[in-house]
């Protein structure tokens, strides 16, 4: 029998924290050096609240916190449970590092407005983590959305032509998607239960409904959560790439698509449940709609230059395993989904500090002008290769646990297409990623390649640090392997 709840005001002191940052930092805006100190410092604080709660949802309980109703079944509430754990833990850890690598960043171009780019940073988090800890569709959907709406201004930072165009693809595609199909996903889910609360096993599992109807409730948050990336609702992501190198960290590792994603796996888990995912063959479908974007999503890398466009469609496959692995339905790919979370964030938060480290260092964009580029900027190139190894899946970095359990996972499904779709997917994320090794290592420098190139130490230091992140959960996964389990128990 599950432990009664533990009622406490802690998910939102959490939310509230990165809140006040946001308000202090445009408080700040004529104070510089104190403004940039918000961000670090809040960041601290929010990853203490968060951890704070660690204990008490390993040990298989939970905690909640009710604000106010505003229909019957329809409150404004937190929940924290080991889903909601998994996600906060990893989004309020990589802020504290990509706070001080976009100080450093920032400071480094001297980026105009840097005061609304630290603002809307951590009103993200604020967002992000309130995500995580939404007790219900309701709550979650009015985090998910201002999220969109407080990432816009960084997508669109640069004010320019191109900016204009990334920004507005990706306001249509994720405020449009949720507009329509997550609304009316909403809807019907309410007039069916009678209630938008997460329960255990489904909140639909039992209701009296037609299975063609559900389907389409299904489909309608598996597209309107377009956060998530799934073909074809991804074209939004590698449009965003105009964002500074920091905003594209945001968006691939730590809140955005991570919100997508985990929004999925709230609707897989809690919303419908196993059991009714099963008896409607919504698994296997998504299952396949998932590897094909694994694997032209992986296609689409191999023919980009540029090197964050790359990681961009990288992310997008990326995305797909968690996907993959929560709809597969088995135990252990259910985990492997669930643990993909925290390291793909490690690991592809690490390639897009190495991404912007390079750029500031020595202006490079594409993979082709950096042959050589490894002598000069060592530990950028040398943490970009262990990000590398944790994205194809080598051992002992994080993307080896992860896809472990989704190998292990897939052939307790019992299908063994979607086995060779993580094989063939790997190969290909070896080929899109170490051949940017060989050749910043490897190959001769060009003669005109500027002599001042070097390491930035504000930005060389967080990049590192992620690094090592995704090399020790490779080798201690007991923290989030314990959460996995128990949203799965």
């Amino acid at each position: 029998m599950d432990p009664d709840p533990v009622i406490s005001i802690r998910p939102l002191l959490a939310v509230a924290v990165a809140g006040l940052a946001a308000i202090a930092i445009l408080l700040l805006n004529n104070r510089d050096r104190v403004r940039d100190l918000v961000s670090p410092l809040a960041a601290v604080v929010l990853f203490a609240i968060v951890v704070s709660m660690a204990p008490t949802v390993l040990a298989g309980g939970t905690i909640e916190l009710r604000l106010f109703e505003i229909l019957p079944g329809i409150a404004f509430a937190f929940r924290v449970d080991a889903l909601g754990m998994v996600f906060a833990t990893v989004s309020s850890l990589l802020w504290i590092v990509a706070a001080i690598y976009s100080i450093g960043y920032m400071r480094h171009l001297h980026e105009h407005a840097q005061t609304r780019f630290f603002a809307c940073f951590a009103a993200s988090l604020a967002a992000a983590v309130g995500g995580a800890f939404a007790a219900n569709l309701f709550t979650l959907v009015i985090f998910y959305e201002m999220l969109s709406l407080v990432t816009y201004p960084l997508v669109y930072h640069h004010e320019d032509e191109e900016a204009w165009r990334g920004s507005r693809k990706y306001l249509v595609y994720l405020m449009g998607a949720s507009k329509s199909a997550l609304l009316a996903a909403l809807a019907l889910t309410y007039q069916i239960s009678g209630s938008l609360d997460f329960r255990a096993g489904g909140l639909l599992a039992g209701v009296d409904a037609s299975a063609p109807l559900l389907t389409v409730v299904y489909f309608c948050y598996l597209f309107g959560f377009a956060k998530a990336a799934v073909m074809p609702m991804h074209a939004w992501l590698p449009a965003a790439m105009v964002a500074p190198t920091p905003v594209s960290a945001l968006l691939h590792a730590v809140a955005v698509v991570k919100m997508g994603v985990f929004c999925v796996l709230r609707v897989v888990f809690h919303v419908f449940g196993t059991g009714l995912m099963g008896s409607l063959h919504l698994g296997i479908a998504t299952a396949y709609l998932a590897s094909f974007t694994i694997l032209m999503a992986s296609v689409y890398a191999l023919t980009r230059d540029d090197l964050k466009a790359r990681l961009a469609y990288s992310t997008v496959s990326q995305l797909s395993y968690i996907v993959l692995g929560a709809v597969l339905l088995s135990p252990a790919a259910m985990v492997g989904g669930i643990i993909h979370i925290a390291a793909h964030a490690f690991s592809k938060i690490t390639l897009f500090f190495c991404a912007g480290s390079i750029y500031c260092a020595s202006g490079k964009r594409n993979i082709s002008d950096m042959a050589g580029i490894g002598r000069r900027l060592p530990w950028t190139m040398g943490a970009f290769f262990v990000g590398s190894l944790s994205m194809i899946g080598v051992p002992p970095t994080a993307g080896f646990v992860s896809k472990w359990y989704l190998t292990l996972g897939s052939m307790q499904a019992g299908d063994v297409a979607f086995l060779i779709v993580l094989l063939v997917s790997s190969v290909l994320n070896a080929a899109y990623f170490l051949p940017v090794s060989y050749l910043a290592f490897f190959r001769a420098e060009a003669e005109e390649s500027p002599a001042t190139i070097r390491e930035i130490p504000m930005m060389t230091i967080p990049l590192v640090a992620t690094a090592i992140l995704s090399v020790s959960m490779g080798i201690f996964p007991n923290y989030f392997l314990a959460l996995a389990e128990g949203v799965i128990r």
